[in-house]
Formats: structure tokens, sequence, C-alpha cells
């Protein structure tokens, strides 16, 4: 057999497998997502004010941020899944999520008066932040990883870290419906450091786990 016809054969034989982990992927995406809202909703629930908080540009500046997060992790970690895939512009996709964020921030310092800026960064629920998005990330975590085991990536490290990335960025666009506390000062520490905990434990978690 000709090495062109050898390639060929090998292309066609990885297709249907390729289609069926994102088939698995989508499904574990959807079940991530499902676990997190059953979590969020039989422990935390929304805030009584939802309705109202709707209608402010900070309120809903946080949901841009988690979820053009939660989007680009998901498709980082869908190509970090297969083996030799080419990742393209979507290795800096997350970084969207971080300018959206960082343009939050600097329409916050000019419109608030310097002296507010402490305490809107501190927040009223801090510690609430740093321990509820990581615990509601537990379970889709755990989704995503058993996910990439039916994949092949082949840096486990990195997939296990943007999984975390994934786990953390939907913990907190649910956690963000309940939290009192919209200034994207308070988005920026608080939020960030809840979800790189989370990205860290997948980082672990993945070079353990995810290894050929």
């Amino acid at each position: 057999m000709r090495t062109d016809d050898l390639i060929g054969a090998l292309v066609a034989d990885h297709a249907p497998s390729r289609l069926r982990f994102a088939r698995i992927f989508a499904l574990s995406l959807a079940a991530a997502a499902v676990v997190a809202a059953l979590a969020f909703f039989a422990f935390i629930g929304v805030r009584s004010d939802f309705g109202s908080a709707a209608q402010s540009l900070r309120f809903l500046t946080k949901f841009a941020v988690t979820l053009s997060l939660l989007a680009a992790g998901a498709g980082l970690l869908r190509r970090l899944a297969t083996p030799g895939a080419d990742l393209r512009y979507w290795r800096f996709a997350p970084l969207l999520a971080l300018l959206v964020l960082a343009v939050a921030v600097v329409l916050e310092l000019f419109a608030a008066p310097a002296s507010s800026w402490s305490a809107r960064l501190v927040g009223l629920n801090a510690q609430a932040c740093l321990a509820v998005i990581p615990l509601l990330a537990i379970g889709p975590l755990a989704i995503l990883l058993l996910a990439l085991r039916r994949g092949a990536p082949s840096r486990p490290a990195l997939a296990g870290a943007v999984a975390g990335l994934v786990a953390g960025a939907l913990a907190a666009t649910f956690y963000a419906t309940h939290c009192q506390d919209d200034s994207p000062l308070f988005v920026a520490v608080w939020y960030s450091l809840a979800i790189g905990f989370v990205t860290l434990a997948g980082s672990a978690l993945g070079s353990r786990l995810l290894r050929w």
C-alpha cells in the first residue's frame, strides 16, 4: 500500500471516532450544566431582586464575562481532546473574556468615585464567592474529565486546566444570578480567583487522569 493510501485509510477510520467523541463532548457539556443547575437551585437559588437587577448593566456584564469564558473554553477544550488538532485562534479565545472584563473595570473606575473603589472591590460576598463557585464546579469538572478520557488529549495537564476553566465559568454563571456584588472590580478579583482555583485543580487532576 502506498503512503498516500495508508494515510487516507487512517483518516477514514478515525473520522467515525471523532464524530462519536463530538457527540460525547456535547452531551458532557449538557450534563455538566444540568448538574450545576440542580446543585445551584437545590442549595442556593437566584437573588430576590433578580428582576430589577437584570435591568442593570453591571449585573449583565457578569454574564458577558462568564459566558464568553465558557464558550471560549469549551471550544478550546474540544480541540485539545483531539491529538494533533490545530488550535489556531482558539488558544487565544479565553482572552476575549479577559478583554470584556478589562473594559468593564476601566468603565467602572471612570464612573465610580475613587473613594468607593475599595468597597466595590471587597464587596459583601467574597468568601461565599470563593467557596460556592468551586463547590458548584466539582460535578461539571468530573463530567468533563470523564468525557476527556474518551478522547485522546496529548497535553493532559493543559486539557485538565481548560476543563477546570470551563467548569469554573459554568459555576460562576450560575453563582452570578445569586451574588449581590455586581461591580466589575469584584468580579475581576473574586470570580477570577475562584475560577483559578478550579483551573488549577483541573490541571492537577488532568495530569494524572488523562495520561495515555
